[in-house]
């Protein structure tokens, strides 16, 4: 179709899940180190959460093709398998075609299979996924049988993957020994803006694409709004998009393509003009609409002469300049020996502090030599402890510049507000507990 017209050596939108096409960002890089992490741990019961079309099934085979080679995968993705079917289906996957009739046997089976590959440096996890549509009591079958395991190691973790819905399934009282198993919970939230259009640049580049940029600002911002940011829907769009310019042979997308695509798609477009009525209901609408626009000046008019001028945005201060004397006895820029030891604080700060405490990241940066330019930056601003720390960030490590702390959302975000506006690095909340399973799973 499009291909050969865009340059591309094949579709860079399928909805079907290719881990050629995956994309780390919106966090999607970081979610997998935590994973990869906690599943190298053997321990609990993880969880991701996402709504439908967020990527929760790309996230599972990418997670799946990244396991070591000593752990052993299983996946269930019906979610209506009665627990002896679950069985049968995990012994199928363990390489045991005939399960015994009974459930006790079944699971005297897969204790002896799980067993066998512990001895020789093994384990088994199993991905269930559509999560959210098994029974409690099914779901209750499986936490149980996390609870084969030898005296000192687990022989069987599980990662479930679900819509929102699994949340609501989790607090019901009957299966909270399921939820207090859960030493990961992960939530796949849809992608911003920015990561739509990083998101579709990667896609084409993977598919061979090498000119400009295809999609406009506008373009993306409408796609964003449109698709919720779930990936699925963006493929959908992006794809019947590309159909669209191609059948009026440009290769200049405009919103009338992403209209059609949406429209073609059953997505809600933009709103539609009215059709022509009769002269009569046209005046009356005329009318209507006249009067309703003055009554708009009017308040528009009070609200500029009884609304304050809003206050000019500024940058971080930058600090004033010390006395001579006091130039002559201060440090120099912290050395590198220093930045490891403020990181190495920062450290053993994560692994004792609650794990709802709040920080606020001012910046990131891949390269150690810009790590003291940033404290010198930082060591003078406001907010106060500043912290240094080397993590991941989207899956490849970089050093990360923390400052504050706080009990609670509240209380960082009012602090977040006071920030003066940075000129780059856009300042955001980071939380303990998330730092812990996503950002420190590195030596």
């Amino acid at each position: 179709m499009y291909f050969d017209y865009f340059g591309l050596r094949e579709a860079p939108f399928r909805i079907t899940p290719n881990t050629e096409y995956w994309y780390a960002g919106g966090q999607r890089g970081e979610m997998l180190a935590a994973l990869l992490y906690a599943i190298g741990q053997g321990e609990g019961i993880i969880k991701v959460v996402g709504e439908v079309g967020s990527g929760k099934t790309m996230l599972c085979r990418k997670l799946v093709a990244h396991l070591p080679d000593r752990i052993d995968s299983v996946y269930l993705g019906n979610p209506t398998l009665s627990p002896d079917d679950m069985l049968a289906a995990i012994l199928a996957d363990l390489g045991i075609d005939l399960p015994e009739s009974s459930r006790q046997a079944r699971l005297a089976q897969l204790n002896a299979a799980l067993l066998a590959r512990h001895e020789s440096g093994r384990r088994v996890v199993v991905f269930v996924e559509e999560a959210q549509g098994i029974a409690l009591d099914n779901l209750e079958f499986l936490r149980l049988l996390t609870n084969l395991e030898t005296a000192t190691d687990k022989l069987l973790q599980i990662v479930l993957f679900g819509q929102p819905e699994l949340d609501l399934q989790l607090a019901d009282q009957r299966i909270r020994q399921l939820k207090d198993r859960i030493t990961l919970s992960l939530n796949l939230s849809p992608l911003a803006e920015a990561e739509v259009a990083d998101y579709l640049r990667s896609r084409l580049a993977v598919a061979g694409y090498r000119g400009p940029d295809l999609f406009s600002p506008a373009l993306i911002a409408r796609m964003t709004q449109i698709s919720g940011g779930l990936s699925r829907r963006i493929n959908v769009l992006a794809d019947k998009t590309l159909l669209a310019a191609y059948a009026g042979q440009t290769h200049t997308l405009t919103p009338a393509h992403l209209d059609a695509a949406a429209s073609d798609a059953e997505m809600p477009g933009p709103p539609k003009k009215p059709s022509i009525l009769p002269s009569l209901r046209r005046w009356a609408w005329l009318g209507a609409g006249l009067a309703a626009a003055l009554g708009l000046l009017a308040f528009v008019a009070w609200h500029a002469l009884s609304t304050p001028p809003l206050p000019q945005q500024t940058t971080f201060p930058t600090p004033a300049a010390p006395p001579r004397q006091a130039i002559a006895a201060a440090p120099e820029i912290k050395p590198a020996a220093n930045i490891t030891e403020r990181a190495q604080q920062t450290r053993r700060w994560l692994a004792a502090a609650a794990p709802g405490t709040h920080v606020i990241q001012v910046a990131s940066t891949k390269e150690v030599a810009q790590v003291a330019v940033l404290l010198e930056r930082f060591d003078h601003a406001t907010l106060q402890p500043v912290r240094v720390l080397h993590g991941l960030s989207q899956g490849a490590p970089a050093w990360m510049i923390l400052t504050g702390e706080y009990p609670d959302r509240d209380a960082a975000m009012a602090a977040l507000r006071a920030l003066p506006v940075a000129p780059a690095n856009s300042p955001f909340l980071r939380t303990v507990g998330k730092m812990r399973a996503i950002v420190l799973p590195i030596g």
